[in-house]
């Protein structure tokens, strides 16, 4: 697999079928990934937080889309082989600051891996959505789906994954 990079966006606070959560299920997931992996980690984080409450944000996603700012971007990730993109499924793809975070990176000759958190999407339309903005890379189509309400108990499911 070569070097290795996640790059994720996770939200914490109230999530659907999981209640108040400290730690977001696809940071989880991520961290699992990591393990296995030994992956280098990039957190995407908005640069105004999403409101705790679960109605309300996934209002607020929807609102950003198009237009999600982030506290930080990646600008090179020319020393990564492998870049894995991992989101919850907001809106049928993935969180809108992902949107942002991956645009305008050069992903030429790159594998990239999808892996979403949901609650009964799936992956929904993440996979064709991250082809579309990782022009150039071999972006895999056996994509992961991990329900959030599982998340904490899914490190053999991606250990089978990867």
């Amino acid at each position: 697999m070569g070097k290795s990079l996640i790059i994720y966006f996770s939200r914490a606070d109230e999530n659907y079928a999981v209640g108040y959560i400290d730690k977001g299920n696809t940071e989880i997931v991520a961290e699992y990934v990591q393990e296995l992996t030994c992956a280098d980690m990039f957190k995407v984080e908005p640069a105004v937080p999403y409101s705790k409450d679960y109605n309300t944000c996934i209002q607020e996603a929807k609102q950003r889309v198009g237009n999600a700012p982030i506290k930080e971007k990646l600008t090179d990730i020319s020393a990564y082989d492998t870049v894995f993109v991992m989101s919850p499924i907001y809106w049928g793809t993935y969180a809108p600051e992902m949107e942002t975070a991956l645009t305008g990176l050069d992903f030429a000759g790159k594998t990239v891996r999808v892996i979403s958190t949901h609650e009964g999407s799936g992956l929904a339309s993440m996979v064709s959505d991250v082809k579309r903005l990782c022009v150039g890379a071999d972006v895999q189509k056996n994509g992961l789906a991990i329900k959030g309400s599982q998340a904490k108990k899914s490190k053999q499911k991606v250990a089978d994954w990867l």
